[in-house]
């Protein structure tokens, strides 16, 4: 027999790469013009991902825009940049995903937002996405000095709003954010793109998600 899978309750998001399109590259193809491979590697090398995740779990922009220009001091006015200009790497919304968040909260489902985002940044987001008015609370990684995968932020996530893990659902583009959603307890799907996470959300049954075929004769 199969196991049966708990009816899901609340459908917790990411924000980036699930909802929101963000990446260094949408500013840095602007400042490396026609250099694709020096834009590589000053993202590899200088403001790399482990030195922009510190910013996510709280570390503030001023001291790691200090200390990368202390070690890489040619590369100051690139380095300032990732700050001063840090909206332009918001390229926008993922259409495709919001329309899924809005079939959802149209159903009355319980939506929440975890998301690995510095907490001197996230007011960029707030500003701009609307869709974020749809979520009962968003748990922001800057904001508690905890990122995923720590298991103290989904223990923290599920206290915070009262969530049955086993009737919680997450959705992150990252595997290994997943594999720690799971080892709470909860249901995670990993994302892959838009038409992907519909048709896995009207396969697990939740309320209000329109499946693909009916969504493109609409």
């Amino acid at each position: 027999m199969h196991k049966r899978v708990n009816a899901i309750e609340a459908v917790v998001f990411d924000l980036g790469g699930v909802l929101v399109d963000w990446n260094p590259r949408h500013l840095f193809r602007k400042i490396f013009v026609d250099d694709e491979a020096a834009m590589e590697a000053f993202l590899a090398n200088v403001c790399n991902t482990a030195w922009n995740e510190r910013q996510d779990r709280g570390r503030s922009w001023a001291a790691a825009i200090d200390e990368a220009i202390a070690e890489h001091p040619a590369h100051a006015s690139n380095i300032r940049a990732y700050r001063e200009r840090w909206e332009e790497m918001l390229a926008g919304a993922l259409e495709g995903t919001v329309q899924v968040l809005d079939e959802l909260h149209a159903a009355g489902v319980r939506l929440i937002a975890l998301t690995n985002w510095s907490a001197e940044t996230f007011h960029y987001a707030e500003q701009r996405f609307g869709f974020l008015d749809k979520f009962e609370g968003i748990l922001v990684s800057g904001q508690e000095n905890l990122m995923k995968p720590e298991p103290e932020i989904f223990q923290l996530l599920l206290r915070r709003y009262g969530l049955d893990p086993s009737r919680t659902l997450f959705i992150d583009d990252v595997q290994k954010n997943v594999d720690a959603a799971k080892a709470q307890g909860m249901q995670a799907l990993r994302f892959i793109d838009p038409d992907q996470l519909r048709q896995a959300l009207a396969g697990l049954g939740l309320p209000g998600v329109k499946p693909l075929q009916v969504v493109r004769k609409a």
